[in-house]
């Protein structure tokens, strides 16, 4: 399935969460914490007040309750508003 994204919306799959602490012990499923970076999969044109500021492969991070959360052929992804994105990952 493809997913186009409309006016100022970008589509994101979310990265994985930490399974492992800094010291090494392992978070339990139940525990996790879902990460708030993610890969843009792809954008929108835009809109005359509300230009696109990241491209397709971007990696960047988002507000904690940003988006509305979708499962396409079994992986999740967001659709984000572009003022969403805090920042992109260099």
């Amino acid at each position: 399935m493809k997913i186009r994204p409309l006016a100022d919306r970008v589509l994101v799959k979310q990265a994985p969460a930490e399974t492992k602490s800094a010291g090494g012990i392992i978070i339990p499923d139940t525990a996790q914490e879902k990460t708030q970076q993610a890969t843009v999969e792809a954008v929108g044109p835009g809109t005359e007040k509300e230009k696109i500021t990241v491209k397709i492969g971007d990696k960047v991070l988002y507000d904690k309750y940003a988006g509305t959360a979708i499962k396409i052929d079994g992986d999740d992804f967001l659709i984000l508003k572009n003022s969403d994105i805090i920042a992109v990952i260099e």
